[in-house]
């Protein structure tokens, strides 16, 4: 079997998949939350294709599914994965997309492609935020950072 993308990297799908859900389990546990149906479900749709996916995109697949077809089965189970750090919340689409760091804290930054419309998540380099933040007295507890361009594979293909 070949490598599937994840962001614009290739990597084993079906060992990131099984690992995630794992590390959630297991976090759930530590945590003492519950890892519902739905929300296990939720998680595996956003692992599936690494894609950034509405949350009604969601729920047609948990209603599929039989697992709810009221908004509010969506948007709870999406809301706790966000809580958890199991998911983010990508403003600029309105959508959401499976963590590539679960449970671990950082600031992520996403490199989102205009074209294409995948979504790579890294580690933003916030410091130099943090430096005028800090000279400002400003406390910062969570950073976001969205950037919109071009992926490798859509430079490629615009060039051609």
């Amino acid at each position: 079997m070949s490598p599937d993308p994840l962001g614009f990297a290739t990597h084993d799908h079906s060992t990131c998949v099984q690992s995630a859900m794992t590390s959630a389990r297991a976090i759930c546990a530590e945590r003492g939350v519950q890892f519902t149906p739905v929300r296990q479900r939720s998680l595996e749709i956003l692992l599936e294709t690494h894609a950034a996916m509405g949350a009604y995109d969601v729920l047609e697949r948990l209603s599929a599914e039989g697992l709810g077809s009221k908004p509010p089965v969506a948007y709870r189970a999406l809301s706790f994965l966000v809580d958890q750090g199991f998911v983010h919340r990508i403003e600029r689409l309105n959508a959401f997309i499976a963590c590539a760091h679960p449970g671990a804290a950082h600031d992520p930054a996403f490199m989102i492609c205009r074209a294409c419309g995948t979504v790579a998540e890294a580690q933003s380099a916030g410091s130099s935020l943090g430096a005028s933040a800090a000279l400002s007295g400003f406390q910062i507890e969570q950073t976001v950072i969205e950037a919109e361009g071009l992926c490798p594979s859509c430079q490629t293909g615009a060039q051609a």
